[in-house]
């Protein structure tokens, strides 16, 4: 039988770091796949090219970071379920999901198809580009069912305690990605049609491989009974989803109108922004992980009702952030145009690129330790907080290259990223700390004992 981890018991900075390992590989895997897929694409067919495919980035992000959002607050509940060992529940928890993560997955689909031509328009995508990108996001898109499935998979299995199978998955897949591109681009000379292909190919296989593993599950192997309608669960899921959606999203939003002030600059910036943005994803991947950490090791505690965990969990989480901060901040810092010339041939791209990595990289800490607290508040069962944090991203970057990019130009951009981080993060630490102390007062109150008083004569 296959094997769950229980988090709320055993020493906490050795549950987390053998948690994080495994997703931190899984993550890495998946960033190491997206630079090469950008290095394959950019010498391979060009700056333009790299510029289609990177200008599909914030919609792309649009809609699959709203389904993972949702799948990320559905696996709360579920983690809080098998944290409290309430495994009927967890099981009817998960069939709902199942079922609201198909009908999401077909309305999403014909929702990105249908209105992508009408998105890059108003993205003011440039005539040079606008062909490939189209061809490229009706490849990704309609195969968009691939990417919700492995989200979902790889969440319950998290949820579970099992960071390892995504990873094996992942590892796989990267592989299977990055063989088709090579094949794809310079042996059929397809163009980046075959880069698309690739993706979903290789999504396919990382879902195959989660959903084998969930099968040999005992505790979660599921009956007909489990997908029996159940409106208030549906209602909890939803109520719990649909904010993390939204969040994503909206956050989205912000960065597609930043995407488009780029895009009315020139095609060199779109290729600069592009190269610049899968930078930032890549470096920040160790302190997202452990966000993913913070929330599954949240999660399980808090239905356990060990908050105190929680506390000793977060510092843990903290320090991996601070030490991914120091390492990758610094790169981006003090070796910029190195960096840049990694996927980018123009010297106009590598100096704007060079110009927006030392803002970021020594601001990156911001982002990092969001990561953590905002998957903290979520892993306690309060959404709501990091939606408004999504929303604050989003109006802190839209009024910053709004108002600055007439003078400020390419660093506008760079300045927006950093105080969208820095407004998110005041928001959401603020917000656990409050959430974490009064459950750690309710729990002080819960146990004291009542003092037993004197007998009287009556």
């Amino acid at each position: 039988m296959a094997k769950t981890s229980d988090l709320t018991q055993g020493k906490v900075s050795k549950l987390i770091l053998t948690f994080f390992f495994p997703m931190l590989f899984t993550n890495m895997l998946q960033q190491v796949y997206s630079l090469a897929d950008t290095a394959i694409v950019g010498k391979g067919l060009g700056d333009n090219a790299l510029g289609a495919v990177g200008n599909m980035g914030s919609l792309f992000f649009l809609i699959v970071g709203f389904s993972m959002g949702l799948s990320n607050g559905f696996c709360v509940l579920i983690a809080q379920a098998f944290g409290a060992k309430d495994y009927d529940k967890m099981r009817r928890t998960t069939a709902s999901a199942v079922k609201l993560a198909g009908a999401i997955a077909v309305i999403l689909t014909v929702f990105s198809l249908v209105f992508l031509r009408t998105a890059l328009r108003l993205l003011r995508t440039s005539e040079l580009i606008i062909g490939d990108s189209l061809l490229y996001g009706y490849i990704v898109f309609g195969g968009l069912a691939t990417a919700i499935a492995y989200n979902l998979c790889a969440g319950i299995l998290r949820a579970l305690g099992d960071s390892r199978t995504p990873f094996t998955a992942i590892m796989v897949s990267t592989a299977v990605n990055i063989t088709l591109d090579i094949f794809c681009i310079f042996v059929l000379k397809t163009g980046v049609e075959g880069a698309a292909a690739a993706t979903v190919l290789a999504q396919i296989v990382s879902a195959a491989i989660c959903f084998v593993k969930l099968r040999r599950i005992e505790i979660i192997k599921l009956s007909r009974a489990d997908f029996a309608f159940n409106g208030r669960l549906y209602l909890d899921l939803l109520k719990n989803g649909v904010p993390m959606a939204l969040m994503n999203s909206i956050t989205a939003v912000g960065c597609m109108v930043v995407q488009y002030f780029v895009n009315g600059l020139g095609v060199a910036y779109t290729s600069a922004y592009s190269a610049c943005s899968k930078f930032i994803n890549i470096f920040m991947s160790p302190a997202f992980t452990a966000g993913f950490t913070m929330s599954s090791f949240t999660s399980q505690n808090y239905g356990a009702k060990q908050y105190g965990r929680i506390k000793e969990g977060l510092k843990v989480c903290l320090g991996i952030a601070l030490v991914a901060y120091i390492i990758f901040g610094s790169a981006m810092v003090f070796i910029p145009r190195q960096l840049a010339s990694f996927m980018l041939s123009g010297d106009e791209q590598i100096e704007l690129a060079a110009q927006f990595l030392p803002i970021t990289g020594a601001m990156l800490f911001a982002v990092d330790f969001l990561f953590i607290f905002r998957n903290g508040v979520q892993g306690m069962g309060s959404p709501f907080i990091p939606m408004c944090s999504g929303i604050l991203e989003m109006v802190l970057r839209i009024a910053v290259i709004a108002f600055f990019i007439g003078g400020l130009g390419f660093k506008a951009t760079a300045y927006a990223e950093v105080l969208a981080w820095i407004g998110a993060l005041i928001l959401n630490a603020s917000a656990f700390a409050v959430l974490l102390s009064r459950r750690l007062n309710e729990r002080k109150v819960s146990t004291v004992k009542p003092i037993p008083q004197a007998a009287t004569c009556k």
